[in-house]
């Protein structure tokens, strides 16, 4: 078994001018925008990954946002392999704005082949980055969607290169949604468009004429027991990516497994992350956007209450916390404390009847197998 670590030390001494860009390129890339940049690159300073990964190394990283461990090791990784280390990143960007509920990161990074690849940051440990994902679920247009357009708009003037573009989690969706929604000039140099376990759009938003025009460059990627990968809809085809991890924390892709430069398909997702994803779709049926809308903003009004701005200083003081947002809970209107309580027994009320729609399907199957052995037997 082999992972994006294996990869950087298989393929690493193989520059991208020697060795074309494949999908594993663009999964490493997609993840080098969660990296803490804000104080090692200027946004208009064209810098060598080998450099940023030395600067880095400098840093105290106690000092520093780090989002998953395994970065603090796939950044010097980068930096000290010839594949890696010799592309050039610049155009950083890192924009919160709690009033407008915007979580918004970007960096390029320029490769010798004569193209560009715009990387979406993905949901970072901000309460408002949070609060932004959950909006896609009632909202056709947030924010950070709107400046992924303006920021992909802004770096194709200064750069006439061939555009790949992609993302991980919220940047996937991010990369379809500024391909989708560019000017046509822009929509004719994209290759490759990367969804790497993102999620997808509303109705509004699928179909539209813009979002067909590019379905054909969009290459998804999803583990078998995907969860953020399903959320909403999807009209491209995708690929089923083998991970060591289990349910929820597949969307980890340090976990992805791989094969020499592809990732390793499956055929289809699990039977668990077919149900998640009908019981999650059963349940938006029922409840509409506004009344989600409503829910959302009073959960993470009670959640502002702590006055913390990320989630790790939630969990941090964790007890205090649980004592603020509880009280504040309590002193909510008696009308939304229902409308919470009947949205929840709904979801619970659907898990319920998927589980026993799967448990008669499993016994249907099961009596169809044993008549049909009967059936053969008696024949013999």
């Amino acid at each position: 078994m082999a992972n994006i670590f294996d990869y950087i030390q298989w393929r690493g001494d193989l520059s991208l001018s020697k060795d074309e860009f494949n999908e594993i390129d663009n999964l490493i890339l997609s993840r080098f925008a969660y990296f803490p940049f804000d104080e090692i690159i200027k946004e208009d300073e064209i810098v060598t990954i080998k450099e940023l990964s030395e600067r880095f190394q400098k840093k105290d990283i106690n000092k520093m946002t780090i989002l998953w461990e395994n970065d603090i090791k796939l950044f010097p990784a980068m930096g000290s392999s010839k594949r890696f280390g010799e592309l050039k990143a610049t155009k950083y960007i890192n924009k919160i704005n709690t009033e407008k509920e915007k979580q918004f990161s970007a960096i390029t990074v320029i490769i010798p082949d004569n193209t560009i690849y715009i990387s979406f940051r993905g949901t970072d440990n901000t309460i408002v980055g949070w609060k932004e994902d959950l909006n896609i679920t009632f909202k056709s247009h947030i924010p950070s969607q709107i400046e992924a357009v303006e920021y992909l708009e802004e770096v194709t003037k200064e750069y006439p290169n061939k555009i790949r573009i992609g993302g991980h989690s919220k940047g996937g969706n991010l990369a379809v949604y500024a391909a989708a929604f560019t000017s046509e000039n822009i929509k004719k140099r994209i290759i490759n468009i990367y969804n790497n376990d993102g999620p997808g759009f509303n109705d509004e938003i699928i179909e539209t004429k813009e979002y067909k025009e590019i379905i054909e460059k969009v290459n998804t990627y999803i583990p078998q027991d995907s969860v953020f990968g399903r959320l909403l809809n999807h009209k491209e085809k995708y690929t089923v990516v083998e991970s060591t991890q289990k349910g929820f924390m597949q969307h980890d892709l340090y976990s992805w497994q791989l094969l020499g430069n592809k990732f390793i398909h499956l055929k289809e997702v699990t039977n668990g992350s077919k149900f998640i994803d009908k019981s999650i779709k059963d349940w938006f049926e029922q409840i509409d956007a506004e009344k989600r809308e409503q829910i959302i903003d009073i959960i993470f009004q009670v959640i502002n209450t702590t006055k913390v701005e990320t989630i790790s200083e939630l969990s941090t003081h964790w007890l205090l916390n649980a004592k603020i947002i509880l009280n504040s809970y309590k002193n909510i209107e008696q009308e939304n404390k229902k409308m919470i309580l009947e949205t929840l027994s709904a979801l619970f009320k659907i898990i319920k009847d998927n589980i026993f729609e799967e448990y008669k399907i499993k016994i249907n199957k099961k009596t169809l197998k044993l008549k049909k052995v009967g059936n053969y037997k008696e024949k013999k």
